[in-house]
């Protein structure tokens, strides 16, 4: 398990001289529509375009020499096998990423462009995340989580550490959920540094696996649709330890459509000039949609990625 705050002032320690600090940026005009402050914490422009570097670099990191000469394995939609991939040049480790055959073709050419080494499997990540574990058990290299492995929460938590120290006394915390490793490492954090902040979860309707899990008191292995979320999409790992950490740690969930999607990230293009993916477009959507729940609070809106192909771009453009 993961030791709050503990485990994330170290994997930050661990990774500070690899990750970009992201900027914590004013949104005027969101924090006119809830009459209050809204800031955006600009993760798009994090190493790799997402928030995942954090975890990568701080599981990488947390290896033993031999570990590392054994090599490593994981699977990934995208943004979780780029940040990877840079973390295995930066540390000279090699290894394979599983990714599954529907993946984003800028997602996919953004892992091959860092040297990683593609396998594909699987219809969804967790079919690409049973095919990693395979290999892991079969050959003795370590298999990396996107989101079920303390020291990639921990990476992730490094967020929190830069919010603490970018702004006192936040009210909300907006962020995207998938198989929660980001929302756990920040909320874990904040939890014990800046106790009054809610943290609120949002997903798309169309695959809210994290959100239906919570509800009925376990995790459920449920089918997801298609969603311009798709760094986001799909299910949660049995056993996975981002489920009890979300149970304690989320304040509130909300569900957003995929033309609330598109609107968010319109906003983040027309009113931020951020290029932003889907995942983060349901974070600002989430904020528009609830708009009234937030009124006169300070809230920050985590933008986890930007990692967005031209065809989708047009898509919500058009």
């Amino acid at each position: 398990m993961i030791t709050f705050p503990d485990d994330v002032l170290a994997s930050y320690d661990r990774s500070k001289n690899y990750i970009r600090k992201t900027p914590l940026d004013y949104s005027p005009s969101l924090s006119n529509l809830i009459k209050g402050e809204v800031y955006l914490k600009l993760e798009n422009i994090q190493k790799t375009g997402s928030f995942k570097f954090r975890g990568a670099i701080s599981k990488l990191t947390s290896l033993s020499s031999s570990q590392r000469n054994n090599g490593i394995v994981t699977a990934s939609t995208g943004n979780h096998g780029a940040a990877v991939s840079l973390a295995m040049k930066i540390l000279d480790v090699q290894g394979k990423i599983i990714v599954p055959k529907n993946i984003a073709s800028n997602k996919l050419e953004n892992i091959k462009k860092l040297g990683g080494m593609v396998e594909f499997y699987g219809k969804d990540c967790i079919e690409s995340e049973f095919r990693a574990q395979e290999i892991s058990n079969n050959y003795g290299s370590t298999y990396i989580s996107p989101y079920n492995d303390p020291m990639i929460v921990a990476g992730q938590g490094t967020i929190g550490v830069e919010l603490d120290n970018q702004l006192n006394n936040i009210d909300k915390v907006i962020i995207s959920v998938g198989g929660g490793g980001l929302i756990s490492g920040i909320g874990g954090y904040l939890k014990q540094v800046q106790p009054r902040a809610g943290i609120i979860a949002c997903s798309p309707k169309n695959s809210c696996v994290m959100y239906e899990s919570l509800n009925a008191g376990r995790i459920l292995d449920l089918p997801s649709k298609e969603t311009l979320s798709d760094g986001t999409a799909g299910g949660v790992e049995e056993g996975s330890i981002t489920f009890d950490i979300c149970k304690e740690i989320i304040d509130d969930f909300v569900l957003v459509t995929e033309n609330e999607i598109k609107l968010g990230i319109k906003n983040a293009i027309n009113d931020h000039h951020q290029l932003i993916e889907g995942s983060a477009g349901a974070a600002i959507a989430a904020l528009i949609k609830r708009k009234n729940k937030f009124f006169g609070k300070r809230v920050v809106i985590v933008i986890c990625g930007g990692n967005i192909n031209s065809k989708t771009l047009n898509k919500v453009l058009s």
